[in-house]
């Protein structure tokens, strides 16, 4: 069986060493697992290299992508692109796993004045929503109100999210980064005023069991169809 790994793609060596690493542990944490890199945009190989890149006859294969939320990737382009050769996992996130990764990547800053999740950012609602959800979750974890910002698309601009927190007297403002790892998004949120941002949430074991787990899901749900699939024909035959 195969987990065909789908990055967003970065021109950061940094961001690329990092989607590597956690490719690396999720070897170390299911062994027997095919693990293959691919990336949607960008970084090479391309998620159709990849894809055609697989040995014939290596099993069922699934494209999880390493992104934190629903948009264009993972709604539209990932299952265009795959057609019936894989099936598509669902989007890391919003996940509680993630919320605590995070708490662990604000450190002290968890006790900042105000905490904002700082996302990527998207134009689709849904993923929107997602920020939305995984600002509510991270909540929960430090029990206290946790607003959210994007540093680019539709939603919340964070800079503006920042700078409205503190007119309302928050005096030290720090930012959960929410992305896998450093690139361009990463710059936008060090640039967006704050006192403090986290490191993104990196080769973190709660980001691995989180992509395992969206693989089990799917992995799961395609034989849950086939099987369907399968009555329903020999109903037919009979």
């Amino acid at each position: 069986m195969t987990l065909l790994a789908v990055g967003h793609g970065t021109r950061d060596p940094a961001g690329v060493a990092v989607i590597r690493a956690l490719l690396e542990r999720l070897r170390a944490l299911r062994p027997g697992l095919t693990v293959a890199e691919s990336y949607a945009e960008i970084t090479e190989p391309s998620l159709e290299d990849a894809l055609a890149a697989l040995p014939t006859g290596s099993g069922p294969v699934v494209a999880v992508p390493l992104m934190l939320g629903r948009g264009y990737h993972t709604l539209v382009d990932i299952p265009g692109r795959v057609g019936p050769y894989a099936t598509v996992a669902r989007p890391l996130g919003p996940h509680p796993l993630l919320a605590g990764a995070l708490t662990d990547r604000l450190g002290r800053d968890r006790h900042a004045d105000a905490v904002v999740l700082g996302a990527a950012g998207t134009s689709d609602p849904q993923g929107i929503a997602d920020a939305a959800s995984a600002a509510r979750l991270l909540g929960r974890r430090l029990r206290r109100p946790v607003a959210y910002g994007l540093a680019a698309g539709a939603g919340p601009d964070l800079a503006e999210v920042v700078r409205d927190l503190r007119a309302r007297g928050a005096r030290r403002v720090a930012v959960a980064s929410y992305l896998l790892a450093p690139g361009h998004f990463h710059d936008r949120l060090l640039a967006a005023g704050a006192d403090a941002v986290a490191p993104p949430l990196g080769v973190h074991d709660a980001l691995a069991r989180v992509v395992l787990r969206r693989y089990d899901e799917a992995l799961t749900a395609a034989s849950a169809a086939e099987r369907t699939r399968d009555r329903r024909t020999a109903s037919r035959a009979g």
